[in-house]
């Protein structure tokens, strides 16, 4: 039988290993929390662990991120199993070439969240769970007048999730506006398609 392991220390978990590029502003990291589109969330099975992409939501006020799922299936499974969960969402910048390959590199920021996640029982926090999301990706509608708000019936066909972050990083490499020859990927890509 497998048998969970001891969590690791917080510091442990907040450590970055390049300091350099360590991010302790919670205003920087909040904010790519907002803004970022989607996340990626591990958790585990025993040894085996799991990832997911999730649309998703920070909620600065219970300082927690929302998603939801199907009622059943393996995120669901895996956080009844342990709530020890782990959420990523990041972001890409420039390609950096450079004169060997070692020497490429790419700008990027990334925040690393570390928490407990469980299902949202209460009916009236999981609905609003739920009109956080819409309104995160759908800010320009509103409930009860551009689509019907979430019912009772529907809440019964979603598993509705919160983590509860203890901790968290973040991560980001910039370089100068004027670095030589930097791109975006795909920019080189489309240039050499096109006739």
């Amino acid at each position: 039988m497998d048998t969970e392991q001891p969590a690791q220390p917080q510091q442990e978990l907040e450590r970055v290993r390049r300091q350099d590029r360590a991010v302790n502003d919670a205003h920087w990291i909040r904010s790519l929390l907002k803004r970022a589109p989607v996340g990626v969330l591990a958790t585990v099975d025993g040894h085996q662990p799991f990832l997911n992409s999730n649309l998703f939501v920070y909620d600065e006020a219970e300082h927690a991120i929302y998603f939801h799922t199907a009622v059943e299936g393996r995120t669901r499974r895996n956080i009844e199993g342990s709530q020890r969960v782990c959420f990523t969402v990041y972001e890409m910048g420039r390609l950096l070439p450079a004169k060997t390959a070692l020497g490429f590199s790419v700008e990027y920021a990334s925040v690393v969240v570390f928490g407990e996640g469980r299902i949202v029982q209460d009916r009236e926090q999981a609905r609003a769970a739920l009109h956080l999301l819409l309104k995160k990706y759908a800010p320009h509608l509103e409930p009860g007048r551009d689509y019907r708000a979430v019912t009772d019936e529907e809440l019964m066909r979603t598993s509705v999730y919160e983590i509860r972050i203890s901790t968290w990083s973040g991560k980001r490499k910039e370089v100068a506006a004027d670095f030589p020859e930097a791109y975006y990927y795909g920019e080189k890509q489309q240039a050499q398609e096109q006739p």
